[in-house]
């Protein structure tokens, strides 16, 4: 926000006085609030909620209400339903309703939509996603809600669609009730399946997409410093039989390309999209109803999840 030279980045709201004081000595021009009420009561025309996902709701809710213009860290909300309320208050009051989704806003991401949209992928067959690292442990959501959030995101952008059907099997490591592994699996209206494997527990950092298409394959590995994209003309090609019970498979191993992807900060871009939507009015691409759509996801997964398992160390304190 301070970066942007469309946006007066006025005052800083916070309940612990650590933090709050730490925002004030980094910007010595702001009003600093420790109480919420105050915040909503002066005049800024927008407020960015970067807070605990159970809070979500009541802040963006009192908010709206206070006509002020929002901004919603990821996921929008800790259910639907109340996403959908989020929604039908900002449309009452006319007033825009931004979820955080900041992958979106990502050159790379970006670019692969581009490639999916113009068909030199063909038909998109699956796509595989990859998401670990070591930690870091949220208190109130488990590795699904924390990590997978940014998966989902992406796949409904990039294909305009909701899955029909969706599962996730994981296991609760350290922290009882909470899972910090799991895999998840969705399947959408066109025909296309996905699976996404998420972990605080691994000890390499990974950030890999596959998009596997009748034509062309594309690698998105978010870790690669040079060339996050690239594009592989290969695949298997199948003959139609030429006599009866016969038929041919054969490989298709052309070249591998990778495209020109600009340098933008995402961060930067979201904020800046939102301060365009606030003053045109126009619909953001990460609207409150995109937001909605991907908490339902979420509890889609949530509803078929298998496998939560209790920490072993728990097991072996309870023996003690």
């Amino acid at each position: 926000m301070n970066q942007s030279p469309n946006c007066d980045f006025v005052a800083a709201c916070d309940s612990d006085p650590r933090k709050l004081e730490k925002v004030a000595r980094q910007y010595p021009s702001l009003r600093a609030y420790s109480s919420f009420t105050d915040l909503l009561m002066c005049d800024v025309e927008a407020i960015v909620i970067a807070t605990p996902i159970s809070t979500h709701y009541e802040l963006a809710r009192r908010a709206l209400l206070a006509g002020k213009h929002v901004f919603v860290e990821k996921p929008l909300t800790h259910t639907s339903a109340l996403a959908r309320e989020l929604v039908q208050i900002a449309a009452d009051r006319k007033m825009t309703l931004f979820t955080g989704h900041t992958f979106i806003y990502s050159p790379p991401v970006i670019k692969v939509k581009e490639l999916i949209d113009s068909g030199s992928l063909g038909d998109v067959l699956y796509i595989s996603l990859s998401r670990v690292n070591l930690g870091l442990y949220q208190k109130d959501v488990d590795v699904v809600w924390d990590l997978a959030v940014h998966d989902i995101s992406i796949l409904l952008y990039w294909l305009g669609e909701v899955p029909i059907r969706g599962a996730s099997f994981g296991r609760a490591c350290v922290q009882e009730d909470k899972r910090d592994v799991a895999f998840l699996w969705l399947e959408f209206p066109s025909g296309i399946v996905a699976s996404i494997e998420i972990s605080w527990l691994s000890p390499q950092k990974m950030r890999r997409t596959c998009v596997a298409g009748s034509k062309r394959t594309v690698v998105y590995d978010d870790m690669d410093p040079a060339e996050k994209v690239r594009v592989y003309d290969r695949g298997v090609k199948f003959s139609q039989p030429q006599t009866f019970g016969e038929f041919q498979l054969s490989y298709r191993l052309g070249d591998m390309n990778a495209p020109y992807i600009g340098n933008a900060e995402p961060l930067l871009q979201e904020i800046e999209h939102f301060i365009h939507c606030v003053e045109t009015g126009e619909v953001p691409i990460t609207s409150g109803e995109f937001g909605v759509q991907v908490v339902e996801v979420l509890e889609l997964v949530d509803r078929t999840k298998i496998g939560i398992t209790q920490p072993k160390y728990a097991s072996a304190m309870e023996e003690q």
